[in-house]
C-alpha cells in the first residue's frame, strides 16, 4: 500500500478503481486568410454556439449544484462578452491575417501566462476558467463534438491533471466516487463544485498520479487529503467503517436539522448561513438554517456589464427575505476589490489588493456605489429581520461613517414617502487584527460583530491564503487566531453585543466545541454544514467546553489542537 497527500479540497471518503480522465486533444494548424471579416464572422458565429452551450451547463450545475456553484459558469458566460479577450482575438485575426483557432490560441496562451506567473492560487485557478472558455469556443471552431468520457464504464475516482468547471459539471456523477488533480486547490472551481455536489476531492497531489493506472484500487480521504493506492483488505475495512459512521452522523443530523442547536446544558447559538442569492436561501432553509449570517452582494455586481439599480438590489433583497421570512439575515455591504475585481468601476490596479482599497474602502471612494444598496436594503427590510454590516472595518471612524450614511439614507426615504424597518441592527465584520484589538471600543459603536476567519487568519499570520507557498500557515485554528477570537468575544459580551462568525471556521467540526467554549452566539456556513454543525453542537456541554477551549489555546500548533479536539470530541472527528 503506497501513500499520497495532496490538498483535503472537498470532505468525504471515495473508494474505488481510478480512471484517467484524458481531454480530447484539440489541434490547432496554422492557415492565412485572406477574406479576415468573414473569419471574424466564423468566430462570432462559434462564440454563439458557445453561449447556449454554456446556458445548458448553466442549468445542469442548477439541478446538480447549488446556485452559488453555478455562478461560475455565469462568470464564463461574461468571459464570452469581455471585449478585451475578444477584441484582440480579432485584431490578431486581422493584422497576422491567421484563421480564428490560432488567433484564439495564441492570446488565450497570453492570458493565462500573465495569471500563472502571479504565483497566486486565486488567478490560476481563474487562469483554468479563461482555458476552459477558450477550448469551449476552439471546439466549436474545429467541430469537435462534446461527447462524455470514453471509457467510464464503472463509478470510479476520476484522476486528472486538472479538472475545469465544465469537466466537473457534465461528468456521469452516477460514476463518479471522487475527484484527485494532480494540480489545483481548494479554492479552484472543480473544487467549489465537487463540495457543491457532495463528492470527495484531493487537489494538488502532484504528477505522480497521473501514473497510476487505471483500475488500480485506491482509497481517497478528501477531508484530510491523503490517497491509498492499492489498499489492503483490512484498510478498505477501516475506511468503509469510517465512511458509514460519518454517512449515519450526517444522515442523523439532517432528520433533525430544524431542531434548535442547544447544548447538553442548555445553551441555544443560532446557526445561520452564508448564501449569495433567492436559491441558496431556499438551499438554507431546507438545511435547517435559523437565519442567513453572511449575504454576499458581491455577486450582484461582478456578473453583469454595469452597476445594479437600487430596483435591482431591492427585488434581488426582498426575494431573499421574503424565503427567510422571519428569521435574521445579515447583509454584507459590497466586498469587492483584492480578488473581486468589478470591471467597469475602473479600479486602479494596485500592487498589493488585498491591503488595498477594497470593501468599505472602496465604497467610501464610491459613496453613490454605497447609498445605492443602503437604500435598496433598507427598503427591502419592512416587515422582515434585517441586518447590515460593514466588511474590512479597521477604525472607530470608519464604523461611525458607515453608520451616518445608513441614517442620511434612512431619513431620505422617509422623506420620500417610503417605508423601512424601524428597528435595523448594523454590525461590523471583524477580518482585521487592527478590530479585533480594539473589540473593546468597536462594541460600543455596533449592535454585533461577525469574525471573518479567511481574512482574519491571513492578515494575522502575514500569509496570503490564495498562495500555496503559504497558505499553511493561514490557518484560523493558529494559537494566535483563536486568541485574538476568544478577545472580540469577551469585549463584545461586556458590553451585551453579540458575536458570530461568517469565516470557513465556523463550519469546521473539529472547531465547533472550541467555538462553543469561547462562548460564540452565532455561527454561519456553507448549508449543507448546517445540519452537522448543530448536531455536534447538541452532544456538548458548554460548561465543559470552556475548559478545553482554554486548553486549545495554550497549545503551540494547529494541530495539537485539533488533536485535542478529536481525544475530547468523537463526533466531530467523526464528521471531518
Amino acid at each position: 500500500m503506497i501513500k499520497l497527500e495532496g490538498i483535503g479540497a472537498s470532505r468525504g471518503i471515495a473508494i474505488g478503481p481510478v480512471f484517467q480522465f484524458e481531454r480530447a486533444e484539440l489541434i490547432v494548424s496554422p492557415c492565412a486568410v485572406t477574406d479576415t471579416e468573414a473569419e471574424i464572422c466564423r468566430l462570432k458565429k462559434a462564440i454563439e454556439v458557445a453561449v447556449e452551450e454554456l446556458q445548458q451547463v448553466h442549468e445542469k450545475a442548477l439541478q446538480e449544484a447549488a446556485a452559488s456553484e453555478a455562478e461560475i459558469f455565469e462568470a464564463h458566460l461574461m468571459m464570452l462578452q469581455d471585449p478585451e479577450l475578444w477584441g484582440q482575438i480579432e485584431k490578431s485575426v486581422r493584422e497576422d491575417k491567421i484563421n480564428a483557432e490560432l488567433a484564439l490560441v495564441n492570446v488565450t496562451k497570453t492570458f493565462t501566462e500573465m495569471l500563472k506567473v502571479m504565483e497566486d492560487e486565486y488567478f490560476a485557478a481563474r487562469a483554468l476558467d479563461v482555458q476552459d472558455v477558450s477550448d469551449r469556443v476552439l471546439r466549436i471552431l474545429l467541430g469537435v463534438a462534446e461527447s462524455p468520457t470514453e471509457g467510464l464504464e464503472v463509478p470510479s475516482i476520476i484522476f486528472a491533471d486538472d479538472l475545469t468547471p465544465s469537466d466537473t459539471i457534465l461528468l456521469d456523477k452516477s460514476l463518479v466516487l471522487g475527484f484527485c488533480t494532480a494540480e489545483g486547490s481548494a479554492t479552484s472551481h472543480s473544487a467549489i463544485l465537487a463540495r457543491g455536489l457532495g463528492l470527495p476531492a484531493v487537489a494538488g497531489a502532484g504528477k505522480a498520479v497521473l501514473e497510476i493506472a487505471n483500475g488500480t484500487q485506491m482509497v481517497l480521504d478528501g477531508g484530510k487529503g491523503v490517497l491509498l493506492l492499492e489498499p489492503d483488505a483490512g484498510t478498505v475495512q477501516v475506511y468503509r467503517a469510517r465512511a458509514e459512521r460519518a454517512k449515519s452522523v450526517r444522515e442523523n443530523a439532517l432528520k433533525n436539522a430544524s431542531e434548535l442547536a442547544a447544548t447538553a446544558d442548555g445553551r441555544t447559538v443560532e446557526v445561520g448561513a452564508n448564501i449569495g442569492n433567492a436559491d441558496d436561501a431556499r438551499f438554507a432553509v431546507e438545511n435547517g438554517a435559523d437565519g442567513v449570517g453572511l449575504l454576499r452582494t458581491e455577486f450582484l455586481y461582478l456578473e453583469r456589464a454595469a452597476l445594479p439599480t437600487e430596483d435591482e438590489q431591492y427585488q434581488a433583497y426582498k426575494q431573499i427575505l421574503d424565503v427567510m421570512d422571519k428569521g435574521p439575515v445579515v447583509l454584507r455591504t459590497l466586498d469587492a476589490g483584492g480578488d473581486k475585481e468589478i470591471v467597469y468601476l475602473d479600479m486602479p490596479k494596485e500592487m498589493n489588493p488585498f491591503l488595498g482599497e477594497r470593501a468599505i474602502r472602496l465604497c467610501f471612494a464610491h459613496p453613490e456605489l454605497l447609498k445605492t444598496q443602503l437604500r435598496a436594503a433598507l427598503r427591502a427590510s419592512v416587515d422582515h429581520n434585517l441586518k447590515i454590516m460593514f466588511p474590512m472595518i479597521a477604525t472607530l471612524d470608519e464604523v461611525r461613517r458607515g453608520k451616518a450614511i445608513l441614517e442620511e439614507c434612512r431619513a431620505e426615504l422617509l422623506a420620500e414617502g417610503k417605508q423601512v424597518a424601524e428597528d435595523i441592527e448594523v454590525g461590523i465584520m471583524v477580518e482585521i487584527p487592527a478590530a479585533a484589538i480594539m473589540a473593546d471600543q468597536l462594541a460600543k459603536e455596533v449592535d454585533f460583530f461577525s469574525i471573518g476567519t479567511n481574512d482574519l487568519s491571513q492578515y494575522t499570520l502575514a500569509a496570503d491564503r490564495t498562495n500555496a507557498r503559504v497558505a499553511h500557515l493561514s490557518n484560523a485554528f493558529q494559537p494566535a487566531v483563536l486568541r485574538l477570537i476568544r478577545d472580540v468575544i469577551r469585549a463584545a459580551h461586556a458590553y451585551d453585543k453579540w458575536v458570530g462568525m461568517c469565516g470557513e471556521l465556523a463550519g469546521e467540526p473539529l472547531a465547533a466545541p472550541i467555538l462553543i467554549g469561547l462562548g460564540l452566539d452565532e455561527f454561519s456556513m456553507s448549508p449543507p454544514m448546517v445540519p452537522l454543525i448543530k448536531q455536534i453542537i447538541r452532544g456538548l456541554n458548554a460548561d465543559d467546553m470552556r475548559g478545553l477551549a482554554n486548553e486549545a489555546l495554550n497549545l503551540e500548533s494547529p494541530e495539537e489542537i485539533r488533536a485535542l479536539v478529536k481525544s475530547r470530541v468523537p463526533i466531530a472527528d467523526i464528521a471531518t
